[in-house]
């Protein structure tokens, strides 16, 4: 039996991994200290000395020279949620440590969200509905973009976009894409288009955004690319809010009231009292929603039971994060 713990946040260790998930996992592991966090390690120093597998999610102390003393057989964790940018470190690669991730879990529902939310986005539902609300009347002869052979652009074909791609895919839409890592050959098999951003701006009627947050992305977005959207068009991010640049955001909404951005991650988050966005008729927020949430954080765990169930039958892994791909991260 491997000597493992359950590590993270127990509120969300409790929807990660339900009893059905630790029963199988209690069929494989000696589970010791119940579920454990941070204050906890804190209290019980010596929890961590006989664990060799942290089942996890978010929460999870940095894996510094501290932590790792206390664990010294640590040899996996199998993380229930999305980045592990948070606390993975060098001293955890040197050690031979492996670490997966459900980050690719995590994309589905943001796909479902994007997908649901292009689809408003094309019959312009967000102006419209405020419309009915504010004049209590209902227009007629009303001009929609609809979704047939209406122009969706989308930065990024990362684990997202490449998701939101599958789902728009059956329906009869022109998909554009901008990612200046992906060829024409990989463009064509998705079935996109590879356009530059300023034409997925000024050409797309709804343009959803899939970028990481990098040094080279921060501020990407500028008001100038927004300005240049088509009338009636619509901004969609789920990724990271620092990819816009929201005071320029804001004052090309102000001057631009027939464009609509469905913001559910915003920098910083939530936005300060005095934001404009909060004001903003044709600015949608959401309190990054997108994400997995409840339920869907069990679909995590269930990656995680099954990665783990692959690592102790000597099976090769299919989410191991290492850490080349965390310096391309970085």
């Amino acid at each position: 039996m491997v000597p493992a713990i359950f590590l993270g946040s127990k509120t969300h260790l409790k929807l990660a991994f339900p009893e059905d998930l630790r029963t199988e996992i209690g069929d494989r592991c000696e589970v010791v200290g119940g579920d454990v966090d941070i204050s906890d390690l804190k209290a019980r120093p010596g929890v961590l000395a006989r664990v060799e597998v942290i089942f996890s999610t978010w929460g999870v102390p940095k894996l510094d020279e501290e932590f790792l003393k206390a664990a010294p057989r640590l040899k996996a964790i199998f993380y229930a949620a999305g980045s592990v940018k948070g606390f993975a470190t060098p001293e955890a690669y040197d050690r031979g440590i492996v670490i997966s991730s459900a980050w690719a879990a995590n994309a589905v529902p943001v796909a479902e969200y994007t997908l649901a939310t292009v689809l408003l986005s094309l019959k312009q539902f967000w102006t419209h509905s405020r419309r009915v609300s504010e004049t209590h009347r209902f227009g007629h002869d009303l001009e929609v973009a609809g979704a047939y052979r209406s122009k969706v652009g989308l930065v990024s074909l990362g684990a997202v976009g490449k998701l939101v791609v599958g789902k728009l895919a059956p329906l009869e839409l022109d998909l554009m894409a901008f990612d200046p890592f992906v060829d024409e050959v990989a463009a064509e098999e998705l079935g996109v288009s590879l356009i530059s951003l300023e034409e997925i701006f000024s050409t797309c009627e709804v343009v959803s955004l899939h970028t990481p947050w990098l040094p080279e992305t921060e501020g990407l977005i500028t008001g100038k690319l927004i300005r240049s959207m088509k009338q009636g068009a619509t901004l969609i991010n789920t990724s990271r809010g620092a990819v816009i640049n929201e005071p320029e955001l804001c004052e090309a909404l102000a001057d631009r009231p027939d464009l609509t951005a469905i913001l559910d991650v915003t920098h910083p988050e939530p936005p300060p009292q005095d934001s404009p966005l909060y004001e903003l008729p044709n600015a949608i927020l959401t309190p990054h929603i997108a994400g997995s949430m409840s339920g869907e954080i069990t679909r995590m765990g269930r990656w995680m039971v099954d990665e783990f169930l692959r690592y102790v039958e000597g099976q090769p892994l299919n989410h191991v994060v290492t850490r080349h791909m965390l310096d391309r991260m970085a």
